[in-house]
């Protein structure tokens, strides 16, 4: 069994969070800058075996797309190009952001490190990733 990748995309930075190999407990794993994402995910997965993507959906509260929502197909379809056997499936990420910072205060990180968007990021794509095991159980 191999690993689910979560991808929180941005227009400059993208979140990953990644699974353990029984698809159990979702973890943070890296922020890297969009332009590099995909010479990241060829590396990563050379290294480890990935049986599926999952990409955050950003959605407004009407359930309309929001103005991101073309870009992240963009790269959807790009990712599905570069990867054509590696199943994407999309989850919904209203809120993620906001519940990550909201993770990050009530975990005592410090102020400083709340400030770092590329934590975010990561987290973000983490709470992704555990929506998206949950749904599955």
């Amino acid at each position: 069994m191999g690993r689910i990748i979560a991808v929180d995309y941005g227009k400059k930075r993208t979140g990953l969070a990644v699974t353990d190999p029984l698809q159990i407990i979702a973890t943070a794993l890296d922020t890297v800058e969009t332009s590099k994402l995909l010479d990241y995910l060829k590396k990563y997965f050379l290294k480890e075996q990935v049986d599926e993507l999952v990409i955050g959906m950003p959605k407004q509260m009407n359930n309309t797309d929001s103005e991101t929502a073309p870009f992240v197909r963009q790269m959807t379809a790009r990712i599905n190009e570069t990867f054509p056997n590696l199943p994407v499936k999309y989850v919904d990420e209203r809120f993620t952001s906001k519940i990550a910072m909201r993770a990050m205060v009530e975990g005592g990180m410090k102020k400083k490190n709340r400030r770092e968007k590329e934590n975010v990021d990561k987290i973000s794509a983490t709470l992704i990733l555990q929506t998206y095991l949950e749904s599955k159980r």
